[in-house]
């Protein structure tokens, strides 16, 4: 256990360093000489306890003289992301101390409410020096190895023990570089900060060449020496201000992202997965032994009966060979499930390779998510191939219909919670917001790439030849015998969804944790084991359920196929509740609906996603049993 756990961690801290070291267009190093002007950019504000961000300039902070939005991926804009310039700024190798940003305007009722309501609710400022967000540094220990844990951003400010509220105004920066040995450029290797409550103080203000009294680098009187917090009251006069100091590191440039990642003790992580896995593999790796032996003697008896009568006493999954592949109720609707699927799978199986390759590492702000909507876009081809293929299995002939389900049914769904958590998200003034203009870009890339895709997929399907039954289906259907409770279909589809997500339960919490808490989730590498894990969990736990089914003489698998994996869902969701009640510290109503519904939508996209994993499982293992066997 500890050797493969040590292979395991060896494996994937090497991915991590390729990962890194792996960059795109737009976030290639940047080499800087010594005096070369560097400019803070800002982000939006993010709150654990809210959910909602808020641009930057929403509260009363210094604003440039004319504000300049970044470009932004779609990622970033459906993340809530706003970068835009700053007033910070300084340059590169050359300290300072006690730059004066600028002076507020007197706090109005208003702008006061907004920075005690912010410090309340635990909100902190993001900010980006070439690509890296600032981070405050905590002295941490792991392993016994004096190491540095980080938490991006820093608060707007703090509550006092005597209720009073207090804002955080003079920013020190430490810039990490590495220098190139030949030449005289260097590289931002890091960017921390450590915020301050200082009340400064001036004899007379000079716009263009202000002195205060408690910070003033040539009298050598520095914040440090004011104890006075600035306090958030009605009337106040807030003088931001910011020292920076350069620091050079041995960490390379392709190493720099490693210090965000380290923002817990991963050691938990990997044996808690491995423990995981290892249960995992077990229990399928004796289902699979079971299965095999049962199947192998059951197919061997079958061929050796040698007349009618004694089949005729045989009892068992042979009985309903004449029914098995008889088109189940609602058949259309299935085959639009399957579809919606295989749609899913392609856009995460192709996901997690690109994460892997490096490509969809944390530097690369938004592209996770940018690579999500595309590929999901893309892969309505296979969507459509595949409801299509299966439909004109089921003898369908009206394919155009099932077609544009297909197209539509799920995309409406997710589209239509989207819509209405983005209301709930503008009419509390949120950056998080996505603006009308990308709205209707997601739309044009629905319907004006996705919709024509899943055609053409459909035509291309359902113009193969159809997958024909090993067996003949008998006209009349059989009856059904009285099943067992414990076959009945809730409780097995139920039972069945249990194992699929012991699966990925525990990453599924660092999953949550890097959504909803703001940290980085980047071990893809276990993540994609984890989900070989859970494809072959889906398929085992379906086909012995449906097994034992057959052999009940219940040839009613179809749709029970799919719900088995499918009700994996169920739980997450239920854990989803568990997690939102235990983890989190959200108390405001609208937080707790775009929780709920974000949630919502990820627990139909894993109900889809492992509910067409089981199905062509079992379809291959049905296919496969009555086709070895001799059916008179």
């Amino acid at each position: 256990m500890l050797g493969l756990a040590a292979a395991l961690e060896l494996l994937l801290l090497l991915h991590l360093q390729f990962a890194t070291a792996f960059y795109l267009p737009g976030v290639a190093p940047q080499d800087f000489a010594q005096g070369a002007e560097l400019q803070v950019k800002v982000n939006k504000l993010t709150s654990i306890k809210t959910l909602l961000p808020y641009e930057y300039y929403s509260l009363g902070y210094c604003r440039p003289e004319k504000i300049l939005n970044s470009a932004e991926n779609l990622g970033e804009v459906l993340r809530g992301d706003r970068i835009e310039n700053s007033v910070y700024s300084f340059s590169m190798r050359e300290d300072r101390s006690c730059i004066v940003a600028c002076k507020g305007e007197k706090l109005s009722e208003k702008s006061a409410k907004n920075f005690k309501e912010k410090i309340d609710e635990d909100y902190h400022v993001n900010m980006i020096l070439d690509n890296l967000p600032v981070a405050i540094a905590a002295p941490g220990n792991m392993d016994g190895s004096h190491l540095k844990l980080y938490e991006r951003g820093f608060p707007v400010g703090f509550k006092s023990d005597d209720g009073k509220y207090n804002l955080y105004n003079h920013l020190k920066f430490t810039v990490y570089f590495h220098k190139d040995s030949d030449q005289d450029f260097s590289r931002i290797v890091g960017f921390e900060v450590f915020p301050l409550s200082v009340k400064h103080t001036y004899e007379s203000w000079n716009k263009n060449n202000p002195k205060l009294q408690t910070c003033n680098p040539e009298g050598k009187q520095f914040v440090e020496s004011s104890k006075t917090p600035q306090e958030v009251e009605v009337g106040e006069e807030i003088v931001f201000t910011y020292d920076v100091k350069f620091e050079e590191s041995a960490t390379r440039w392709a190493s720099r992202w490693d210090m965000y990642l380290m923002m817990s003790d991963d050691q938990i992580h990997w044996f808690s997965i491995i423990n995981s896995l290892m249960i995992v593999l077990f229990l399928t790796g004796m289902v699979a032994m079971i299965m095999m032996r049962t199947l192998h003697r059951d197919i061997s008896k079958y061929n050796q009966l040698e007349t009618q009568e004694e089949a005729q006493e045989e009892t068992g999954w042979k009985l309903v060979h004449g029914d098995v592949f008889r088109a189940p109720e609602h058949a259309g609707t299935l085959c639009v499930f399957v579809g919606t699927g295989v749609q899913c799978l392609g856009m995460t199986v192709v996901t997690m390779i690109f994460a892997l390759l490096g490509f969809l590492s944390p530097s690369n702000r938004g592209g996770l998510m940018t690579a999500m909507v595309l590929l999901w876009v893309f892969m309505g081809l296979v969507a459509g191939y595949a409801s299509a293929r299966l439909y004109k299995s089921f003898k369908g002939s009206d394919w155009k219909k099932i077609t544009m389900k297909t197209a539509l049914i799920f995309p409406a769904v997710v589209f239509s919670i989207f819509f209405v958590l983005n209301a709930i998200i503008w009419g509390e003034k949120s950056s998080g917001a996505v603006p009308f203009g990308t709205m209707f870009a997601l739309v044009c890339l629905w319907f004006g790439i996705s919709v024509p895709l899943v055609f053409v997929g459909s035509y291309l399907g359902y113009k193969k030849p159809a997958i024909e039954p090993p067996v003949r289906t008998n006209k009349i259907p059989r009856q059904v015998p009285e099943q067992a409770w414990y076959m009945q279909p809730i409780f097995s589809v139920l039972i069945g969804g249990i194992l699929p997500f012991g699966a990925v339960f525990i990453e599924l919490f660092f999953i949550l944790t890097s959504i909803w808490l703001h940290q980085f989730y980047y071990i893809f590498g276990f993540l994609f084991i984890v989900f070989l894990i859970l494809v072959v969990t889906c398929a085992e736990i379906t086909i012995v359920l449906c097994y034992f089914q057959l052999c009940s003489e219940d040839y009613y698998w179809w749709w029970r196929a799919y719900l088995t994996s499918g009700s994996s869902a169920i739980y997450l969701f239920l854990y989803a509740t568990f997690y939102f009640f235990t983890k989190l510290e959200i108390t405001k109503l609208v937080s707790g609906l775009l929780y709920f519904g974000y949630m919502t939508i990820i627990s139909i996209g894993f109900f889809v996603l492992t509910g067409t994993i089981g199905f062509y499982a079992c379809f291959w293992f049905v296919r496969t049993i009555y086709a070895s066997v001799k059916i008179d």
